[in-house]
């Protein structure tokens, strides 16, 4: 037994080790992106002398049954800024439901206003969105392309601030920082706001100022039509289309552009099993795309530096797997250090990994003058301190749920491509209850969620019990998290009923 609990502190400090090396680089971008900001560091590619006047854009709006949303992205389009004659406007129209109807009576009103708009339909749903955009590629006229998921509404001036970046010829891709419309719908919201802000500013900003690589987030941006060709066009053998091509484009020296001070706005997803289904989603298609680019990107010329970054952002989704592990261990830990007399103050090195994302949380939602434009210090900081704890817990609980997806994504095991449903929520005041596209459906994985709360409340009395209150905080930041992804998953159930 002495000899299994020593293995089980190995084990356990390892998985500490992982997650500490993912805080610190993310630390490390923080301290890029602040270099940034402390030094004025133009972060647009020079163009070179060259200027780009009105080229033909082609906009490409991939949907698929999106009846509450689809009118108002047509209409945001529309309302582009931009030449009528020199804008393409296609609808890839995957549905099969009330959205088929509701697209052709939009597009029926604007071809008679002298707008360029076609609906795109397909037999079948192949390779799902990606699908949709390579089978889309034969009929583009324009020389870029624009791309907006359903839940987007791109504001006017979108182009006027996008396509000048391509005067570089070297610059593939135009990314946007993602506004949130219905962040302060609820608590569910907020926590995914929290997070997300974290990638919008501090990662993609960070690595462009560490000239890193970078990613197209799936909409919100444009490509330069050649770089998609020459990158090798869009695959649907993963869940992140946009990840994969992103990585084989800049592996072809094709540039990235991320603008923070340009915002798409966009609505979140409102409720939990929506919101699971798009972290299954992002989860599982990064491994898949980690599986399959990380080989080619240490076959390349890239680097260094770029290697290991490029590696540990695509192995971003494993971090989950890790906090799981350390999770589940952390209760027969409790025995061994007790069996072993050995002091559990010897893991207290590892809180560094905590206080450097706390930083990184803190710059990206409370410092940042684009996701917080009003800021005051004392009110923001108490907010903060409120709803970091519970992103943690929440974060924690859905290790489980993006484990699954990690592990299926590494092992090869495929699943359709389950879009996230959006009901044009954008404040508290607009109802969710009696939406279509909602299952209720009960999933085994919930069950276990609600199992998992109940694992973690035993292991605040067995700390109790047993007088180590080491780990209590640790074990009610896992309950709550668990508890509460199980009681949303349940209570938004009865929404698809």
């Amino acid at each position: 037994m002495t000899i299994l609990y020593y293995i089980l502190l190995a084990v356990y400090a390892l998985v500490l080790i992982y997650i500490t090396v993912y805080c610190l680089m993310q630390f490390h971008l923080l301290y890029h992106y602040g270099r940034n900001q402390k030094l004025g560091i133009k972060m647009t590619i020079e163009s070179e002398g060259k200027e780009i006047d009105n080229p033909k854009v082609t906009v490409q709006l991939p949907i698929y049954n999106e009846q509450y949303v689809v009118e108002r992205l047509i209409d945001a389009v529309v309302a582009f800024e931009y030449p009528k004659d020199r804008l393409e406007i296609q609808i890839l129209d995957d549905s099969t439901d009330e959205t088929v109807a509701l697209v052709d009576a939009k597009c029926a009103i604007y071809e008679k206003e002298g707008y360029d708009i076609q609906v795109i339909r397909r037999k079948d749903r192949a390779g799902y969105k990606a699908g949709a955009l390579r089978d889309a590629m034969p009929f583009v006229r324009g020389e870029f392309i624009a791309i907006f998921d359903a839940d987007f509404l791109p504001r006017p001036d979108f182009l006027r601030k996008t396509i000048p970046h391509f005067a570089n010829p070297s610059v593939g891709v135009v990314q946007t920082r993602w506004e949130h419309i219905n962040q302060n719908y609820s608590l569910i919201t907020r926590l995914q706001a929290l997070q997300l802000n974290v990638h919008f500013t501090v990662e993609q900003k960070g690595r462009l100022a560490a000239d890193y690589l970078l990613q197209f987030n799936g909409t919100g941006g444009v490509w330069r039509k050649e770089t998609i060709a020459d990158a090798g066009g869009w695959h649907d053998d993963t869940l992140t289309e946009d990840l994969d091509l992103s990585v084989r484009a800049q592996l072809k020296d094709w540039k990235i552009v991320y603008l923070e001070d340009v915002s798409s706005p966009a609505e979140l997803p409102s409720e939990m099993n929506g919101f699971k289904s798009q972290q299954y989603r992002w989860m599982k298609g990064g491994a898949e795309t980690a599986k399959k680019m990380i080989p080619d990107i240490w076959k390349s010329s890239l680097p260094w530096s770029k290697k290991i970054h490029a590696t540990l952002h695509l192995l971003g989704s494993t971090v989950f797997v890790f906090v799981f592990v350390l999770g589940v261990l952390s209760v027969p830990l409790l025995l061994a250090l007790q069996a072993l007399h050995i002091s559990s103050n010897y893991f207290s090195f590892f809180i560094v990994g905590t206080l450097a994302i706390i930083c990184v949380y803190y710059v990206a939602n409370v410092s940042n003058r684009y996701t917080n434009p009003n800021r005051n210090l004392l009110k923001d900081l108490g907010k903060f301190l409120f709803m970091f704890p519970l992103f943690l817990a929440m974060s924690m609980g859905l290790s489980l749920h993006n484990t699954i997806a990690v592990i299926q994504g590494y092992l090869g095991k495929k699943s359709a491509f389950v879009r996230t449903p959006k009901f044009a929520i954008k404040n508290i005041s607009d109802r969710l209850n009696k939406r279509k596209y909602l299952t209720g459906k009960l999933s085994a994985t919930t069950v276990v969620e609600g199992f998992l709360c109940l694992y973690f409340i035993f292991a605040i009395f067995l700390g109790i019990y047993i007088d180590d209150c080491s780990l209590v905080l640790f074990h009610l930041l896992l309950a709550f998290g668990y508890g509460a992804i199980f009681y949303f998953s349940v209570k938004h159930l009865s929404y698809g009923r």
